[in-house]
């Protein structure tokens, strides 16, 4: 029972270089979308006529570039320490609501909620320690001992807990 030093694993560095990439990139498709969309609807449309449509297409590009920009930035890599204190179960109109509440070691509530599926609300029991990397934005058990399954902190990919890898992005399982 541990928390694992795999965490210094170079793939994790890899996995966060190679995401901040896809987002930026996704932002710049996106972009080319909007200017060419609102390009050619000026140029067809009897609504709006370039150069009017053009520069709402720059305006809407510009806006997914920030948040390309804002989504590629680096995460918090402070990591912290907590306790799962408590889970709670609420049930809506569309969805059933599965909610996992970790105290940090500086006494704030964090919480963790999943819409229909209580895959990682099972994973979690009430006293388990825990530790929150803020690189990954993700948690890892102290206490693996008793589990048969494990997700990965980098992708969060569903895995048996006899696997070492992570078979979606090549991450090593922390345990």
């Amino acid at each position: 029972m541990t928390y694992s030093p795999k965490i210094n694993d170079p793939a994790f560095d890899r996995y966060l270089r190679n995401s901040k990439k896809w987002k930026f990139q996704f932002s710049l498709i996106l972009v080319a979308i909007a200017i060419a969309g609102f390009y050619l609807y000026g140029a067809f449309s009897d609504e709006m006529d370039n150069p009017e449509a053009l520069h709402i297409g720059l305006v809407i590009g510009s806006v997914f570039l920030v948040f390309g920009l804002l989504s590629a930035k680096s995460r918090n890599s402070a990591s912290w320490d907590g306790l799962v204190i408590d889970k709670k179960i609420r049930k809506t109109e569309k969805y059933i609501v599965y909610t996992v509440y970790i105290k940090s070691q500086t006494g704030k509530v964090h919480e963790r909620r999943y819409e229909n599926d209580a895959t990682v609300f099972n994973y979690y029991k009430i006293g388990d320690k825990v530790r929150f990397h803020g690189k990954l934005n993700s948690y890892e058990k102290f206490d693996k001992s008793g589990d048969d399954i494990i997700f990965c902190n980098a992708c969060a990919f569903l895995h048996d807990i006899d696997e070492d890898v992570c078979r979606n992005c090549g991450c090593p399982l922390l345990k």
